[in-house]
């Protein structure tokens, strides 16, 4: 199944929902009231934990760039995948949750049915023209009962969004600047990813996507 823009325009100005699945739904437009205070945020967190090329257990440097903000920090490096209290190059804790990210996130995750969702950990993910994200599952948190909140911000990108098997053939879903996609419940462990990115432009970010991508993680 491919997901097309057509799919995601109304008509209206109000933000659109594209139903994934059982769980899962794309809520076009829904972060665009917030995007100066997102972006501004995004560039506080980025000046106290600067984005990096982290390397996975095989040895690969990722082509994405990453940091994060919260009470824990995603990371990876040769010894496996984990949640972090502190950043791994300063030794110091990673930045707050900036109060736009959260109120963003908890709005959106209401707006799909999961109330009550408060995240700890945000990773932030700048994709530049060429950069991809293969197909993996979310599996490093420990309560898989809270949803992933999923922030679009600058170039377009397509998002990949499978079953619980990787061989389950993955929806291809356009993402545009400001849409938010949030799965839990039965797709909470879903496969994922983002196909590489065309080259493009952003008036407010340049030649790059900026991704946020909240959870509960502790």
């Amino acid at each position: 199944m491919t997901a097309t823009l057509d799919l995601f325009d109304d008509g209206g100005d109000e933000p659109a929902c594209l139903p994934l699945g059982e769980g899962a739904m794309v809520l076009r437009r829904f972060a665009l009231p917030d995007e100066d205070g997102l972006l501004s945020a995004v560039q506080q967190v980025t000046a106290q934990a600067p984005l990096r090329h982290m390397v996975t257990p095989g040895g690969f440097t990722m082509s994405v760039a990453m940091t994060n903000c919260g009470d824990l920090g995603w990371v990876t490096d040769r010894t496996g995948y984990r949640y972090d209290r502190l950043d791994p190059e300063s030794g110091r804790p990673w930045p707050r949750l900036p109060e736009a990210f959260l109120r963003l996130a908890t709005r959106a995750a209401a707006q799909a049915g999961f109330d009550g969702f408060v995240p700890d950990a945000c990773l932030l993910n700048r994709y530049e023209p060429g950069t991809r994200l293969s197909l993996h599952q979310d599996r490093n948190e420990r309560d898989y009962g809270q949803p992933i909140v999923s922030v679009s911000l600058g170039i377009p990108a397509v998002f990949l969004f499978g079953g619980a098997t990787r061989s389950h053939k993955a929806q291809r879903v356009p993402l545009a600047h400001g849409d938010v996609v949030v799965w839990g419940g039965p797709a909470r462990l879903h496969y994922h990813g983002v196909l590489p990115l065309k080259e493009a432009g952003h008036p407010l970010t340049g030649r790059c996507r900026i991704n946020l991508t909240f959870r509960k993680a502790g």
